[in-house]
């Protein structure tokens, strides 16, 4: 099968695509999943090859029953995979599963790293960073150092390399190491990894990537960007519920002790010692694994690099100058970011409707239009301030206030379509056409929905029914009458 084929057949395999939902007008149809930076849908082939291992569980590290066999040799595939997608040689990179999403990585390499060259007590970290990229540093380290972006306002973003070199050259081998996101989760901006990892590794510091945002949108070489650390979730690249993934080069993994402790880590216990394994990844793989799900995001991995990742940024890049310059055209609407033209981005797109809170245009594209979208500020907080300082302080609202109150709230954030392989050009239409059906019949909506918490709303007389929404109560209840 051609690639060009096979990432057709793919494109259309994915579970929940066709899922109804009613809308305001008494209709039902399929919705428009556009929160794919959240979490993307379930590639079905990857789900088969999971129920199916299922029929085979058993734990790994055993060669001594069928299922054991099988269940070991199936995980060590699931490693390789990941190897092979981000291209990182095996002989100089290793990768293991942790925790149910980049997070667990994070936190366990922050911990490790900070306390491994207590001489670098200075980390920097990019200002577009997901929390989970942020916060494990900050609590680990004695200094940290943000660095900026290019632009102002609503076109901040982008890593200012000038800046970063300023730092470098300032800090130089105080610094442990750098964590940058390789596309940010807020605006799509793409950060160029090899250029970083050049000035890290000129004064011997690491170079750690979130690459949650880049892993499913763009080819990732580690070896070609001499990338030290790389993370993400599974559930980023089309296989929930697996856990996250950490490539990291041997040599920084055997400088470091492990993390976490716990059965299949050590080689022998005594009350008085125990020593763990040298053998990578087992020493960083304590307890047992979550074996299905790593075994399904390697079959996602393998398909898409079969069909090949550089098709994939090809048919996406397309569709976000579509989205982009469509949601630009209303008027009324703010969209956020730089430029798609002055720096490259994957397909997240932040935007509001004036005078729309961020949660009511998330609201009113589900209950008008079935189209499904994330709001808030991600958590990315100190970005999205960036981004929105402007429309705040004419609001005369503080971006950077503590402790702000539920409508201050309401004010600090954005709606966010997000792509996925699923997405169609169709998809993007019905959204540019909502956003600006909502822009048009801006008094209307306003008088139709009523806030519900700190940054919610919900329509004064639309209710969706029970059934409509998933319930596993009832599911099971379900089952049981059907049993009886």
């Amino acid at each position: 099968m051609s690639n060009t084929a096979l990432l057709a057949k793919l494109q259309a395999s994915f579970i929940g695509c066709k899922t109804e939902y009613p809308t305001v007008d008494g209709k039902r149809g399929p919705r428009v999943y556009l929160d794919s930076a959240a979490s993307t849908l379930m590639m079905a082939p990857a789900y088969e090859v999971g129920h199916e291992f299922l029929t085979h569980y058993a734990s790994t590290h055993s060669e001594l029953h069928y299922a054991a066999r099988g269940a070991g040799h199936a995980f060590d595939w699931a490693h390789e995979q990941v190897l092979k997608f981000v291209d990182a040689n095996p002989e100089q990179y290793c990768s293991f599963f942790a925790g149910s999403g980049a997070t667990a990585g994070f936190n366990r390499m922050a911990a490790s790293l900070s306390c491994a060259r207590p001489e670098r007590s200075i980390v920097l970290i990019s200002e577009m960073e997901h929390h989970s990229n942020d916060l494990p540093h900050r609590h680990h380290n004695a200094q940290v150092v943000h660095v900026p972006c290019m632009g102002e306002f609503e076109r901040y973003g982008g890593l200012d390399m000038d800046k970063l070199r300023a730092i470098f050259a300032e800090h130089g081998d105080k610094i442990n190491y750098i964590a940058v996101t390789g596309a940010s989760n807020v605006t799509g901006a793409i950060t160029p990894l090899g250029e970083v990892a050049e000035l890290a590794h000129a004064v011997g510091a690491y170079l750690i990537v979130d690459a949650s945002q880049m892993i499913a949108h763009a080819p990732v070489s580690m070896d070609q960007a001499d990338i030290d650390i790389l993370v993400f979730s599974g559930h980023k690249i089309y296989a929930p519920g697996s856990p996250g993934a950490v490539i990291a080069k041997k040599d920084v993994l055997n400088a470091i002790k492990p993390a976490e402790l716990g059965g299949g880590m050590v080689d022998d216990v005594y009350l008085e010692e125990y020593m763990p394994t040298a053998t990578l990844p087992d020493r960083e793989e304590a307890g047992t694994p979550n074996i299905v799900g790593g075994i399904m995001l390697g079959a996602v991995l393998d398909l898409l690099h079969r069909a090949g990742m550089d098709k994939v940024r090809e048919k996406e890049i397309g569709q976000i100058d579509f989205a982009w310059n469509g949601l630009k055209s209303i008027e009324g609407v703010s969209v956020y970011g730089p430029e798609p033209a002055d720096v490259p981005r994957t397909g997240t797109i932040a935007f509001n409707i004036k005078g729309f809170d961020h949660g009511l245009t998330a609201a009113a594209l589900n209950d008008y239009h079935n189209i499904q979208v994330r709001n808030g500020c991600f958590c990315a907080h100190p970005y999205v301030r960036e981004l929105l300082k402007r429309q705040l302080w004419e609001m005369d609202i503080d971006p950077d206030a503590p402790n702000a109150e539920a409508d201050v709230e309401r004010k600090r954030g954005m709606a966010r379509a997000s792509l996925g392989l699923y997405t169609t050009q169709s998809d993007l239409e019905k959204l540019i056409e909502a956003v600006r059906d909502l822009a048009g019949r801006r008094d209307e909506i306003l008088s139709l929905y009523e806030p519900i918490g700190s940054n919610g709303y919900r329509h004064k007389h639309f209710r969706p029914a029970a059934t409509d929404l998933f319930d596993p109560e009832r599911l099971l209840g379900q089952y049981l009458a059907s049993s009886a």
